[in-house]
């Protein structure tokens, strides 16, 4: 059940920075006139935002496991 979390905290992080960021170039694009340079570029922003949010997350998730586990590097 903690594995179908994960996934879906993973999915939803990725999905809401990239579709933040897509609405955020399309309002930009629409203020300025323009035919969709900043709905690019904010989009591969987003995915570039929301891989290295998902891998920090994955991180924590490794690190707190092997506290957890007494495997903290002592000896």
């Amino acid at each position: 059940m903690e594995n179908l979390q994960l996934v879906m905290q993973l999915g939803l992080t990725m999905a809401g920075c990239i579709i933040f960021c897509f609405f955020v170039g399309f309002y930009l694009d629409q203020w300025l006139g323009l035919k969709g340079p900043f709905t690019i570029v904010f989009t591969i922003l987003g995915v570039i935002g929301g891989a290295v949010v998902v891998y920090r997350q994955i991180m924590e998730v490794f690190e707190s496991d092997s506290n957890h586990n007494g495997n903290n590097g002592d000896t």
